[in-house]
């Protein structure tokens, strides 16, 4: 039996001080069959849940994990998880973002089109994991989170990950008037076909990061659904289809 494919990955280029880990997953070197194939970490889509244990054990292994990540369970909407050491850990704790201050926690969340938006200020003393769709964009998940890492804007550092581009993201009318014409909101939509927007994901969360003030803003530049080799997409592969994870945590900075 040949041995599995490693563990693919791709690494946020983004200007991170030392001893701020970031990473996150694309779909291939995981065991799941078909339509979550392969590195699915989704335990909620559908998946074997042996599958899913395997494939989160690779992933701690190839990123040399301090500990085990910890999963969210994502309602698109606004709450921040900041876990606490002498606090009990929810199993999972109902978030769409969570906020680490104590290196050797790993923050995680899971997406198939919505945007991963990690975080981190210029000191490396804290870092923060939000999962961003259009719902959550627009109620206020990223203003929440960087609230809640109470550190000035200015000081943080922000690198939005793969999602839905905005040529393959068709909404209808309550999308585009869910955001407010305030920080270039009208520019991030375009006609599509009748009656329909063209939204840019995207843009729309890095707008609402500079609008906060955080203007060291990386990433962004890939599109989910235009790639079936490399990521999940639940807007092109729907109604089935797997979770890919954007990591953050603090360690040792001689790592």
């Amino acid at each position: 039996m040949s041995p599995p494919a490693p563990v693919a990955l791709l690494r946020p280029a983004w200007p991170a001080p030392r001893g701020v880990h970031a990473a996150f997953s694309l779909r291939t070197g995981g065991s799941s069959a078909p339509p979550w194939a392969s590195l699915n970490l989704g335990t909620h889509v559908g998946d074997d849940p042996a599958a899913v244990t395997e494939n989160r054990r690779r992933l701690a292994l190839a990123l040399d994990l301090p500990a085990e990540p910890l999963w969210l369970e994502q309602v698109h909407g606004v709450q921040v998880w900041r876990p606490l050491p002498e606090q009990p850990v929810p199993a999972p704790p109902r978030a769409d973002a969570i906020v680490v201050d104590r290196p050797g926690v790993v923050a995680a969340i899971m997406v198939a089109d919505c945007i991963p938006v990690l975080l981190c200020d210029r000191a490396g003393s804290i870092v923060a994991a939000a999962h961003a769709g259009w719902r959550g964009l627009a109620a206020g998940v990223l203003e929440r989170t960087v609230a809640a890492m109470d550190r000035p804007a200015a000081e943080l550092l922000a690198w939005l990950g793969p999602a839905i581009g905005a040529a393959r993201f068709e909404v209808g009318e309550e999308v585009r008037e869910a955001f407010p014409s305030g920080a270039g909101a009208p520019q991030r939509f375009r006609p599509g076909r009748t009656g329909r927007w063209l939204c840019d994901l995207p843009g729309l969360a890095r707008d609402r990061l500079q609008a906060l003030g955080v203007g060291a803003v990386s990433g962004g530049e890939w599109c989910t659904a235009s790639d079936p080799e490399r990521f999940f997409s639940h807007r092109r592969d729907a109604p089935r289809t797997g979770r890919m994870a954007a990591l953050v945590w603090l360690g040792d900075v001689r790592m």
